[in-house]
């Protein structure tokens, strides 16, 4: 099958149509059978329930082209578990699960002429949504749902290899105590907005969030989970009911343990002890690992023995093994590779 005559290597992280989408309605306490549309445009009325009360979640995940030409998708059932989990804390039917995996899989293959090809360092970003689309003028869920999954193809989230970021301890708070922290509501990502703007502004590259009760523990970035590296080579990572559950950071721990033979820890990770540790990063499914180099606390440094120059040496390990495993380098782990075409 050809390829679109795409300049592969220049592509940047932004919005490129291509030709198929799925799309699903919920309507009279069910879900219709869906399909495939080359209709790009979502119309829906002005009072709907995603206008004026944000009810909404989205999922993030990517295709591959492994190095033997198969096209391939990193642990989709997770994504789907999690949207599932999302619409529940919304008040929205869940998207059946064994169905989610179904339209990514149709999506995907509908659009395998835009899935990058192995060695390009591009993949294809799917982003499976839903959102309330009746009209909704009182304060209540709506009655009516859309279910959709796009795709667009992207470049390497950092070009020219990832260098080590500079963020910040930030003032505003990303998630309340028994809030929505912990599904991936398209509120959360709004609320960041203006926190991360004004953290760029600054000359930083992020933030880091704080606990919102006691501001005394670590918590995530707007859009990421964080990873520590110890002194003795142990992986520790936050843990905290207002912080998104990350596919990649699960995976990270899995691999840190199981490939690398690391001891790993989730834990509570207080501001105090940042400074003890050797490696910082941020993990997500944008750029798999960004390696952090400084955290500036209100004018004070926190800088890590890995540098500004390149990933740590353990984080790259983490990094290398992971990637390796999604791009076929190296045998997964049973049930993490779904296989397109």
């Amino acid at each position: 099958m050809e390829k679109k005559a795409i300049d592969w290597s220049n592509l940047g992280f932004s919005y490129m149509e291509t030709e198929k989408r799925f799309v699903s309605n919920y309507k009279d306490g069910k879900w219709d059978a869906g399909l495939l549309t080359d209709n790009a445009n979502v119309v829906i009325n002005e009072c709907a329930g995603v206008l004026q009360y944000a009810q909404t979640c989205f999922e993030g995940l990517k295709a591959y082209t492994t190095e033997d030409g198969h096209i391939v998708m990193f642990r989709p059932d997770l994504n789907a578990k999690r949207m599932a989990d999302s619409a529940k804390r919304l008040m929205m039917p869940a998207f059946p699960e064994e169905r989610f995996l179904e339209a990514v899989h149709k999506v995907v293959e509908a659009n395998k002429a835009f899935v990058p090809p192995y060695g390009s360092g591009a993949t294809l970003y799917i982003r499976p949504y839903m959102f309330g689309s009746n009209p909704v003028i009182g304060v209540k869920p709506a009655d009516e749902y859309q279910f959709r999954v796009f795709t667009t193809p992207v470049g390497p989230y950092f070009k020219g290899g990832a260098k080590p970021i500079t963020i910040r301890v930030c003032d505003y708070d990303r998630a309340a105590p028994h809030g929505t922290g912990h599904v991936k509501a398209g509120l959360n990502y709004a609320m960041s907005l203006y926190a991360i703007m004004e953290a760029h502004s600054q000359g930083y590259d992020e933030n880091m969030y704080l606990d919102a009760a006691t501001r005394t523990k670590v918590e995530e970035t707007g859009g990421a989970n964080f990873i520590f590296i110890t002194k003795d080579q142990k992986l520790v990572t936050p843990k905290s009911s207002t912080i998104l559950p990350s596919i990649t950071r699960r995976s990270l721990m899995y691999v840190a343990e199981h490939y690398l033979g690391m001891e790993v820890e989730e834990r509570e990770v207080y501001f105090d002890e940042v400074k003890e540790f050797a490696e910082c990063g941020l993990c997500g499914t944008a750029a798999v690992i960004s390696p952090v180099g400084k955290v500036v606390d209100h004018g004070k440094e926190i800088c890590f023995p890995s540098g500004m120059d390149e990933m740590g040496p353990v984080t790259k390990k983490l990094y290398d093994t992971l990637t390796g495993i999604q791009m076929g380098h190296i045998e997964a782990p049973e049930g993490w590779i779904h296989r397109v075409c």
